[in-house]
C-alpha cells in the first residue's frame, strides 16, 4: 500500500483518486491528527458486500462449497 502525507494529499488529491480508481491499490494518508486510507468506491462497495455475506451464518461455507463444484453441474441449457 502506497503511503502519502496529508499536505501531499491535498495537492494532488485528483490525481491519487485516479490512480486509486485505475489501479485499485489503497493509499495510506498519515497526517498528525491520524491516519486514513484511501480506496476507490467500486473497490469499497466490493469488501461491503463481502463482510455483509460472510455475516450470513452458513454462507462461507455454501460459497466454498459452491466453488468446488464443476460449472457443467451447475449450468443448463434453456429452450428459447
Amino acid at each position: 500500500m502506497k503511503t502519502i502525507t496529508a499536505t501531499s494529499a491535498r495537492s494532488d488529491l485528483y490525481r491519487i483518486i485516479d490512480s486509486a480508481q485505475s489501479t485499485h491499490e489503497p493509499v495510506q494518508i498519515t497526517g498528525k491528527r491520524g491516519n486514513a486510507v484511501l480506496v476507490a468506491e467500486d473497490d469499497w462497495r466490493a469488501i461491503q458486500e463481502t463482510i455483509y455475506l460472510l455475516g450470513i451464518p452458513g454462507m462461507r461455507d455454501s460459497i466454498v462449497k459452491g466453488m468446488a463444484e464443476p460449472i457443467g453441474n451447475c449450468a443448463e441449457e434453456i429452450d428459447l
